[in-house]
């Protein structure tokens, strides 16, 4: 929490220095390439149980992510909890029917063919844990009082990447859900109106029958998503 009398500048030495060499930093970046070249978009889970530790230590990670101001305008909320994990999941599905029934417009629809979704969500309840990500829209002082959070969708987005990986790395499965809207999540869990929830993470082991639909295989080349000036 910030304490208004204590936001003067100070600078201090910078506290972590890598000295790779030109190779050796090839080397990392292609090792975490070919790392993250494994991670794929699971809804097949297995019930078999995550340790918090795990959880807990991913998250960190995320709240290392850089924030407008270092304000770190987030919130994780994990959820193990059978009972609020079935809530969740009627509430969302309850959301995803009129998204599907009418709701949504039909290139909308027709975009997400390939994917194979529809409205029912079982990973909810089966992902031993769901993460939900709140972003904050302000926080407050030590005393009490509001300041403003800046850039909060950016430097949630770069958080959200940060645990994404992070639980990548620790052998994990994640699927991305955007119910809209969710704003039943704060209820559900208790949030303040100043924070929004932006995406529940369903995170565990894939199921032995896990599958992923073949166009999540279709990646972009380099050349149409990089653009270099020398």
């Amino acid at each position: 929490m910030f304490a208004r009398d204590a936001l003067s500048y100070e600078a201090v030495p910078l506290p972590n220095r890598s000295d790779m060499s030109d190779a050796e930093m090839l080397a990392a970046a292609t090792a975490y390439f070919d790392a993250m070249k494994t991670r794929h978009t699971v809804r097949d889970f297995t019930d078999r149980p995550v340790p918090r530790d795990v959880i807990d230590t991913c998250i960190r990670t995320a709240g290392r992510a850089p924030s407008g101001a270092n304000h770190q305008p987030w919130h994780f909320v994990a959820i193990a909890n059978p009972a609020l994990k079935s809530r969740i999941r009627a509430e969302a599905e309850e959301e995803e029917r009129r998204f599907y029934d009418g709701g949504a417009p039909d290139e909308w629809i027709k975009a997400l063919e390939p994917i194979g979704t529809n409205a029912d969500k079982p990973h909810l309840e089966i992902a031993p844990w769901l993460i939900v990500i709140f972003a904050q829209r302000y926080g407050t002082f030590d005393d009490g009082t509001r300041y403003k959070n800046y850039y909060v969708p950016e430097s949630v987005g770069i958080a959200t990447g940060f645990l994404i990986s992070a639980l990548h790395q620790a052998g994990l499965s994640v699927l991305t859900h955007t119910p809209n809207p969710m704003k039943f999540l704060n209820g559900a869990l208790a949030r303040p109106d100043a924070e929004k929830p932006v995406m529940i993470l369903a995170v565990g082991h894939p199921a032995e029958d896990a599958a992923i639909p073949s166009v999540a295989k279709i990646k972009k080349p380099l050349d149409q998503i990089l653009t270099v000036y020398e």
